[in-house]
C-alpha cells in the first residue's frame, strides 16, 4: 500500500515531510488493543510538531533585539512554544482530525467507529436510557426479539398487554439488550423493564446509576433495582405489577392501541423521560415491523 506523506511548508522554511510508511507498521503492532486511540495519539503528535513549528517561524519572522537574546531566552522560547503546541493540539475539527483519517484509511480502521481495549469496562454508566436502540442491525434485534417470545406470550396471559409492546419496552429499556442492568459483581440482574425496588420488595436488588428527569432536567442518581434469577422471572414481575397495581390499569386496558399503551406508562409515572412514550411508540412499530420479517 502506498504511502501518502503529510507535508508542511512554513513562510520559506524547509518542507517537512512526515512520511507516514515507517510509522504505520509500529502502530499496527503497538495499537492491537485500541486501534482508534492509537491512530488519534500519533495524529494530536504529528500535529503538535507541526504547530510547534509555525510558532517558531513566526517568532523568528517578527524583529527582535540581539541585545535581548541568548541562550537562555531562546531555550525559554522553545519550551513557551512546546507548551502552546501541546495546548492546541488535538482540539475537535483541527489538523489532527485530518491527520487521523488519513491514517485511518491507510491502517484499514473503520471510520467513525471508537475500539476499545479489551479490558474496558463493559458495563454501562446509565443502561436504561439507551437512545440509540433504532440504530442496532436487524439481525441482533431479531435475536433479541426471539430470545424473549415465549417469556412475553406467558406475560400476555397474564395482562392482555400484547407481547410485542412488552418486547418493544423491554429492548427500549436495555438498547436492545446492550445495556442490561448489572449486579455489583458484573453478573446480569435480568432486569429487563427497568422495575426499582421500593419498600415493599423482599427480593435481591441492585445499586447503579441511571439518569432520572427532575424538574424538567436530566440528572445521574443513584438508584435501588430489582434484581432476578432468569429473564422470565423478570417478565413475570412486570406482568404481576401491571396486572395488580390500580396505578396501571389505564396502560391493561389501552388493548392493542400501541400509542395508548405509551401514553398510559408516561401518564401513571412509569419513567421521569418527558419522551417516554413517544420513544416507546417508535419502538414498538419498529419491533412489529422486525417480527414482520420472522413471520
Amino acid at each position: 500500500m502506498a504511502s501518502t506523506p503529510i507535508s508542511s511548508s512554513i513562510a520559506g522554511a524547509p518542507t517537512q515531510s512526515l512520511n507516514l510508511a515507517g510509522g504505520l507498521e509500529n502502530l499496527r503492532i503497538k495499537a492491537d488493543k485500541d486501534p482508534k486511540s492509537a491512530v488519534r495519539e500519533a495524529a494530536k503528535q504529528f500535529e503538535q510538531m507541526f504547530t510547534q513549528q509555525l510558532l517558531k517561524q513566526m517568532r523568528d519572522s517578527t524583529m527582535n533585539s540581539d541585545m535581548m537574546e541568548n541562550e537562555g531566552t531562546k531555550m525559554g522560547t522553545e519550551m513557551l512554544d512546546s507548551q502552546w503546541a501541546s495546548k492546541m493540539s488535538g482540539l475537535p475539527g483541527g489538523l489532527s482530525d485530518v491527520i487521523a483519517r488519513q491514517l485511518e484509511r491507510q491502517m484499514g480502521i473503520a471510520q467513525g467507529v471508537t475500539a476499545k481495549p479489551a479490558t474496558a469496562n463493559p458495563m454501562p454508566v446509565d443502561p436504561l436510557h439507551a437512545d440509540a436502540p433504532v440504530a442496532l442491525p436487524q439481525k441482533a434485534a431479531a435475536a433479541f426479539i426471539t430470545a424473549h417470545t415465549d417469556a412475553a406470550a406467558a406475560a400476555e396471559k397474564e395482562t392482555g398487554i400484547p407481547a410485542k409492546f412488552m418486547i418493544a419496552q423491554a429492548a427500549h429499556e436495555t438498547g436492545w439488550g446492550r445495556k442490561e442492568i448489572k449486579n455489583a459483581d458484573g453478573s446480569n440482574s435480568y432486569n429487563l423493564f427497568g422495575m426499582k425496588a421500593g419498600p415493599n420488595w423482599k427480593g435481591a436488588t441492585t445499586d447503579i446509576t441511571t439518569t432520572e428527569y427532575i424538574g424538567g432536567h436530566a440528572r445521574k442518581v443513584t438508584q435501588t433495582f430489582r434484581a432476578y434469577s432468569s429473564f422470565a422471572e423478570s417478565f413475570a414481575d412486570y406482568a404481576s405489577t401491571m396486572k395488580n397495581s390500580p396505578r396501571y390499569a389505564a396502560v391493561v386496558a389501552s388493548g392493542a392501541d400501541a400509542n395508548g399503551f405509551a401514553k398510559g406508562l408516561q401518564k401513571a409515572g412509569y419513567a421521569t423521560d418527558p419522551s417516554y412514550a413517544q420513544k416507546l411508540a417508535k419502538m414498538i412499530h419498529m419491533t412489529e415491523r422486525v417480527q414482520q420479517t420472522l413471520a
